[in-house]
C-alpha cells in the first residue's frame, strides 16, 4: 500500500481468497485491504495512538438513513455521553479531496450534527469545526487532542 501522510504503524495483515485483509481493531475483524480500508485503518491508528481518543468511543461504518438512502460513514468519535463529536470521511490515496468530498461530509452531519469534520485521503488532511449557533466553519491547522475536542465549545 501507499505510504501516507501518517505516522507509521504495525497492522495484522492476513491473506485468504487471495485477497489481502487487514484486522480492524475496532470491529475486531479483518476486511478487504483497499487502498480507501489502507487510509481508515491509518487513521484510527492516528486517532487512537497520537490523539488519545479512546478505541471505545470509535465508530466505524455506522449506517445511517438519508433521503430515504441508506449510508455509511466511515469514522465517528463520541464523547463519554455518547454524543457525536467527530466526523471522518476517508478517501483512496488517489482521490484528490474536493469540494464534493466536503459536500458529502457535510450531507452526513445533517444527520449526526457534530461539531468537527476530518476529511482525508492520507496524503491530505483538511479538519473543520462547525460553529451552529452562527453557521461558520473554521479549518484547523491539525486534528485536536481527544481531551481539548471536549473543551472546545
Amino acid at each position: 500500500m501507499k505510504k501516507l501522510n501518517l505516522p507509521e504503524y504495525n497492522f495484522r495483515l492476513k491473506t485468504e481468497d487471495k485477497k489481502t485483509k487487514i484486522f480492524d481493531s475496532i470491529r475486531r475483524k479483518y476486511i478487504v485491504l483497499t487502498p480507501e480500508e489502507w487510509v481508515r485503518q491509518n487513521l484510527i491508528q492516528y486517532l487512537i495512538q497520537e490523539k488519545n481518543y479512546p478505541a471505545g468511543l470509535i465508530g466505524v461504518e455506522k449506517s445511517l438513513v438519508q433521503n430515504g438512502l441508506k449510508r455509511r460513514s466511515d469514522i465517528i468519535l463520541f464523547d463519554r455521553n455518547q454524543k457525536a463529536q467527530l466526523l471522518v470521511e476517508c478517501k483512496a490515496p488517489d482521490i484528490p479531496i474536493t469540494q464534493a468530498t466536503f459536500d458529502q461530509i457535510s450531507r452526513y452531519n445533517i444527520h449526526y450534527k457534530v461539531p468537527f469534520l476530518l476529511v482525508s485521503n492520507g496524503l491530505q488532511h483538511y479538519v473543520c469545526q462547525i460553529n451552529f449557533k452562527t453557521q461558520a466553519s473554521i479549518f484547523l491547522s491539525e486534528v485536536p487532542d481527544y481531551h481539548q475536542l471536549l473543551q472546545i465549545d
